[in-house]
Order: C-alpha cells, then structure tokens, then sequence
C-alpha cells in the first residue's frame, strides 16, 4: 500500500453508473475505509452495497454531514462535481473539519481523461493562471507519451447508465420526499426530449450534412453550446443560462465581424433537444442583420468542425481544450481552469473576430504536462475497459497522496472533543 496511514472515505453522489461503487472496493483492497451516504434513489441503484440514505430536508442536510463526519472518523470527501447544492454545503463543512476533498469530473481534456483534483475543479480550481508557473513546474515533468490507445466508449453505455437512475430516482421518490434534483427539468421530462430528439436524428443528421456543406470551406468562427444544466453555466459564467451567451456572442459577431467572416453554432451533443436552440439562433440572427452568415449544426463531429475554423468561442467547454490541441485559438467568456493568458486570447471578443491570434504552444504543451500530472487520471466512465483503467489511476492517486497538515490526522485529535458537542 502506498500510503501505510489508513484513511477513511466518503463517497456522496458520482456519475452515473458503476464507478464510485468500484473504486470504493479498490479502497477498501488497499486497507482503507469506504462508506456513502445515498441521497436519492439514483444513488441506491448505483452503490449497491451498505450506505446510509439522507432522507432529510436541504435545511438539516449541513449538521446530519457533519455529526456523519465525526462520527465516522471520515479523512477524506469523494464528489463527483463541486456545484450541487448538497455538494457545495459538504465541501465547506468538511473544510471546517479539516477533510481533504477530492473533486472528480469529466476530463479538462477529453477524451480518454478524468479530473481528479483536490479542494474544487473547474471555477473552483486552485491551480494558477500564471502562465510561468506552468512553465516552471512543467521542466521537470515528462513529455506526453502520444502512444497511449483511445480509450474505448459507448454512447449506449451513457443512455443505459442514466435511464436506470432516472427511473430509481423517480420510482423511490417516496424513500427520499425531499430530495430536488439539481437539474433545470425533471428526469421524466428530459426523457421526452430525448426521445423526440431520438425519432428526429435522421432529418437533424441530413440539416446538419447540407449546413456543413455551406459553411465548411468559408471562413468562419464556432460556437459550441453548452448545457443549461452544467454549473460551469449557472455558476462560473456572467451568464447564468446559454441562451443569455448565445446572445451575446451574435450580438458582438454582428457588429465587429469582419464581412467576410461567418459563425457555426454546435449544439451540444447531450443536449435534450427542450430548448429549440436552431430557431433561437436564427431569430438572434435575424434580429442583428447576420442571418446570411450565421449557421446551426445539430448534430455533426465537433473535432471535425473545430479543424476547419478560425476560432473557438466558449463560456468555457472543454471543446475549448479540444480547439487548442489543434492548435486554434479560444476565447472564454467564463471562468476555466484553461484560462491561462497566452494559452487562449488576453482581449475582448469584439477585438477576438478581427485578429484571434494563436496560441502559444510551448506554453500550453507545459499547461498540458501539469494538468495531466496534477489533475488527470486516464480512463472513462462508458466501457468495461475504460472503468477499470479508471479505478486503477484513482485508486493509486487517492492512495499514493499523504494526508496535509490540517488533514486526517487533525479530525482524528478533534473527534473526542466534537463528539461531546454533537
């Protein structure tokens, strides 16, 4: 075992699927301890060994984490996302005890990565954005290894994985009555636009083939959307949805754009199909004079169109991540790990349309090293193969890493004290 000091871990709600159940056995492989606190019905489908069910109220969540924590002797939180309101409220109560918290999520570079990160991700990252820091950390690191295989994926993988805890949360609503998801539109909602999104594939994939066709050999910019669901909107954005972004962008588009310039707008591939995003778009575009330069893609290879464009605008996708391996420029409207100046456009997007520039390479190579080291684990959450590469690396970073200071060893002095209190 890599770390002789037996700790002890909290998983509260993962991605949907297999994965927290399996690392937590990889954990306890290793001599530690697991346990979980099921806040739905959802997270019963998905670990289904021995946890405690919060049955509670949102009001009384904090102090039932907490006398949890002490309790327990927990020395380490497990999130899969930092921004959900029960997530958030954890964080900070396990901060005051002294926890270490590891945030999961999906890959600040995709595919074929995680993010593993202590304390926040994403806005809530601690990682600097001084682009000499990398430079500096990044001399003792090794070169990428470009040699690695794709990890395998499945996008029915995904759908069978969320169908399922959609349905538990739904059915075991009365075992949990006061949990609200998180999500802008409930389970069985969004299950109507996927599937009226589903009959309507092959007449989106055709539109999409005839827009691409247009637009592919002009010299154009791309808009990727994002979800309205994603906290990277709702939190760490000026915005709070994306239909307030797309806005935005046109609007600025229209005026600054050179003449003979266009904008793609992708919807993002997860999307529901509950907003009529084409339309919106084409009304915005309207509405500022563009609508003859302005295009939708419903559904088309983002790699493929991010190849052929001039640059990427993003609240802060990872497609932003994407567009700077091909060596592309980015603007970011939001906050991101990624936002390093040098690494994507220092200047505004009015000033972005008419000189983007190019990102410096050497910079975010380093970027990329220290990312990968610091924050990445290989592996995926949509095929067998990809799991168990996944349990692998998170295991051995969660194992190999020492507690801090003000870590497991300070909730161990506490506990006997806070035990009387609670």
């Amino acid at each position: 075992m890599a770390d002789s000091q037996t700790k002890t871990f909290l998983f509260l709600q993962g991605p949907h699927g297999p994965f927290f159940a399996m690392l937590a056995d990889a954990l306890r492989m290793r001599g530690h301890a697991a346990l979980r606190i099921n806040i739905n019905g959802g997270d019963k489908v998905d670990w289904p060994g021995e946890a405690t069910d919060y049955r509670g109220s949102f009001r009384n969540w904090p102090l039932f984490f907490d006398d949890f924590i002490v309790q327990h002797g927990v020395t380490d939180l497990i999130l899969y996302g930092d921004c959900r309101p029960y997530h958030a409220s954890a964080h900070k109560m396990a901060r005051l005890r002294g926890l270490r918290v590891h945030v999961l999520e999906e890959g600040y570079i995709r595919p074929d990565f995680m993010t593993l990160q202590k304390d926040g991700v994403n806005g809530n990252s601690t990682l600097p954005l001084d682009p000499q820091w990398y430079l500096d950390q990044a001399r003792d690191l090794p070169p990428e290894d470009g040699r690695e295989p794709q990890v395998p994926s499945t996008f029915r993988q995904r759908a069978v994985n969320t169908t399922r805890n959609g349905l538990a949360s739904a059915i075991m609503w009365p075992v949990f009555p006061f949990y609200r998801t998180h999500r802008p539109h409930s389970f069985l909602l969004e299950a109507a636009g996927w599937l009226k999104k589903l009959m309507l594939r092959k007449s989106d994939v055709r539109a999409s083939r005839d827009e691409w066709d247009k637009v592919k050999d002009k010299a154009f910019f791309t808009l990727p959307l994002q979800l309205d669901s994603d906290y990277q909107i709702r939190v760490h954005s000026p915005f709070g949805n994306m239909r307030a972004a797309l806005r935005f962008v046109i609007k600025s588009f229209a005026r600054y754009a050179p003449e003979g310039t266009s904008l793609l707008v992708k919807r993002h591939p997860l999307d529901s199909g509950l907003v009529a995003w084409e339309r919106l778009t084409r009304r915005l575009a309207a509405r500022y004079g563009v609508a003859d330069r302005v295009y939708y893609l419903a559904d088309l290879d983002i790699a493929q169109v991010v190849g052929r464009s001039l640059g990427v605008i993003t609240v802060n996708s990872t497609v932003g991540t994407l567009a700077l391996n091909k060596g592309k420029p980015v603007l970011v409207l939001g906050h991101a790990v990624y936002k390093v100046p040098g690494v994507v456009y220092k200047g505004t997007l009015d000033e972005f349309w008419i000189d983007p520039g190019a990102p410096d390479q050497t910079l975010y190579a380093a970027f990329r090293r220290v990312l990968i080291d610091r924050c990445l684990i290989r592996g995926g959450l949509l095929s067998d193969q990809g799991l168990a590469m996944l349990v692998s690396n998170a295991v051995d970073r969660l194992c190999a890493e020492p507690p801090s200071a003000e870590g497991a060893g300070q909730v161990r002095v506490r506990r006997g004290a806070l035990a009387s209190v609670s």
